[in-house]
């Protein structure tokens, strides 16, 4: 260990020494740019506003490793080896820092922190990647340079960085490249060219990011279209059905611009009218769309005009009040159904994604909402059960645990059930502990299975149900099931992935 010591007193001494061509005051620059995480937040936010699925993933993934490198290296790793800073004497006043750290030295937080995004970044992006991690190298040298930092602390932090970085791909697995399966329709595409017979509702009030300009893009795209946008007064699944009727009698199809609320209740409409449906993001997540595989407004418009479609499931939650259950409640979701603490864990995870990236997000939400939840007391397929959260998805979600992103089919007939048990001892505890580890896929508190329907009752306590993202008030039980093939939406001859 001495002779490691002496090695970087000597590096470093030799680089304060050297006039390091091109190096100021490009270096102590970017030092100061990355004091706590400013510039690797700003470059999350400036990825992030481009609007592109995957420069989103990469920033969120991003400052999620960032979040866990800076608390790895900044607490922990420095209150457990404490080494002192090196003597500044031979590092040229001209580069040392006006304030110099009062935290020790090994390992380097900065060095953490910019390796920790650059490699979050390339995981999902690798060409964005090969961009940030010049700047990233910079920071790390930068530290040296200005004389905080033996060449010994910031190789350490950056291997810190990027382990915990890769390590994200415990919690939040890469997607995939290829878009979900799907079957071939069950009713006929007919080819529009121009837009010619389709119907299109959009919604202007889908969300965060809704279709401003969708109308005029549309237009441009297929002129021919009748184009149909909801006003703030107006009845939606009223104008939805007069556009699924007038779609009908031209011989066309129905489309819809918004979130993913108005394509569920499209999807509802284009199925029982026996209609093909044309799906154009519009809302804020799209995750409908994603899976699809028809990530923008263009391509739909070209699945349109080339009469281009599949056939996809449609879940089913029916059930009524009273003790014969009549089926007074038949909700279709095209994405997700669950009852209990989801809503709230997704919620508050989006309301810190930004800000944390996804799983350190919801991370903080397993935590606040747990501390304060109390279990559902129901009984699955007749058996009596205390659930925090039972989740059905349309179709084989990935990946496991509370953060599915995306499917690998949109017809495989069965459901992604997930449940979260609150019966057994220290269930909250272990719950969360088996996140961080994670170790969930064999924590007794979880499961997950694939059936084809799933009967809910005794449901009074529960209160309401949601189906995608839509809440509903829960009858006193329901069946969980799928339609096979019930709904045929357009869809790219070649999907691509966001």
């Amino acid at each position: 260990m001495r002779a490691i010591n002496d090695l970087d007193r000597r590096l470093f001494n030799r680089v304060a020494l050297s006039r390091l061509r091109g190096a100021h005051p490009v270096l102590p620059r970017l030092t100061r740019a990355a004091n706590h995480g400013v510039l690797w937040l700003g470059t999350a936010a400036a990825l992030a506003a481009t609007g592109d699925r995957t420069a989103r993933r990469a920033a969120l993934r991003g400052v999620g490793a960032l979040a866990l490198a800076s608390v790895s290296a900044n607490i922990v790793a420095k209150g457990l080896t404490r080494r002192p800073r090196p003597v500044i004497d031979q590092v040229p006043a001209v580069r040392r820092l006006l304030v110099q750290p009062a935290t020790t030295s090994f390992p380097s937080g900065h060095s953490a922190s910019a390796a920790a995004f650059a490699t979050g970044v390339a995981l999902e992006a690798p060409l964005l990647g090969l961009v940030v991690a010049p700047v990233a190298a910079g920071v790390i040298a930068s530290r040296v340079y200005v004389g905080v930092h033996y060449p010994g602390d910031v190789l350490a932090g950056a291997a810190l960085g990027a382990g915990l970085a890769a390590l994200t791909l415990r919690w939040w697995p890469l997607r995939g490249t290829e878009p979900a399966a799907a079957a071939p329709p069950a009713v006929e595409a007919p080819a529009l060219p121009g837009g010619r017979g389709l119907t299109v509702v959009v919604n202007p009030g889908a969300g965060a990011d809704g279709p401003d300009g969708a109308v005029e893009e549309l237009r441009a795209l297929l002129p021919e279209a009748d184009l149909r946008v909801a006003g703030p007064d107006d009845d939606l699944a009223a104008l939805m059905d007069r556009a699924a009727a007038d779609a009908a009698r031209a011989g066309g199809a129905l489309g819809v611009c918004g979130g993913d609320g108005t394509v569920n209740l499209a999807a509802t409409v284009a199925a029982r009218a026996e209609l093909p449906l044309a799906v154009f993001p519009g809302g804020t997540l799209n995750h409908f769309a994603a899976d699809l595989g028809s990530p923008d407004l263009r391509s739909t418009a070209e699945a349109v005009e080339a009469g281009s479609a599949a056939g996809v499931d449609l879940g089913r939650a029916t059930g009524g009040h009273g003790e014969h259950g009549d089926h007074d409640t038949d909700r279709s979701f095209l994405n997700t159904f669950s009852i209990g603490i989801y809503p709230d864990l997704v919620r508050v995870r989006e309301a810190h994604e930004k800000r944390l990236g996804k799983w350190p997000a919801l991370g903080l939400a397993l935590v606040r909402v747990l501390r304060t939840a109390e279990p559902m007391h129901l009984s699955v397929s007749g058996v009596p059960r205390q659930l925090w959260l039972l989740f059905a998805g349309n179709g084989p979600y990935q990946p496991r645990g509370f953060a599915p992103t995306h499917r690998s089919s949109l017809q495989d007939g069965r459901l992604d059930i997930r449940a979260v048990d609150g019966s057994t001892p220290f269930a909250r505890t272990r719950l969360v502990g088996a996140f961080l580890l994670g170790t969930l896929g064999t924590s007794r508190v979880y499961r997950e299975v694939r059936l084809k329907a799933l009967d809910l009752t005794d449901l009074r306590g529960v209160g309401h149900f949601s189906v995608d993202g839509e809440v509903v008030r829960a009858p006193d039980r329901l069946l969980l099931h799928k339609s096979p093939r019930a709904l045929t939406v357009y869809r790219p001859e070649h999907p691509s992935v966001p």
